[in-house]
């Protein structure tokens, strides 16, 4: 069984920080791709960032120079470090891992998600 559990949202205010991360248990991810979502309320799941096996990185743009997505395959963990919050950064973030793509489709596994709260 698979399991993939987020940790690291909360309550911040605009212009702040948040890291979040991802902790994979049930099998190696090292040669997949890891990826974050969103999803705000009363709106779609949206892609947000993605990485591969050898650190290849993808952002969307809405969060490029301010968010970085690592990993560390050893820990098969994923990590996104969120910088220069805004409000409409807001929303629960979700972890997933699966084929390499911005579609969420490509992923085969999804935590629970957490909650990124930033107030203004």
């Amino acid at each position: 069984q698979v399991q993939l559990v987020e940790s690291g949202g909360g309550l911040v205010q605009a212009g702040g920080s948040l890291r979040l991360s991802c902790a994979a248990s049930g099998r190696t991810f090292s040669s997949g791709a890891m990826a974050w979502f969103r999803q705000a309320p009363g709106k779609e799941r949206d892609f947000v960032a993605i990485i591969n096996w050898s650190g290849h990185t993808l952002y969307a743009d809405s969060v490029k120079g301010r968010f970085t997505i690592s990993r560390d395959n050893a820990k098969n963990t994923v990590y996104l470090q969120m910088n220069s919050l805004k409000p409409e950064d807001t929303a629960v973030y979700y972890c997933a891992a699966g084929a390499w793509g911005t579609n969420d489709q490509n992923y085969y596994y999804w935590g629970q998600g957490t909650q990124v709260t930033v107030s203004l």
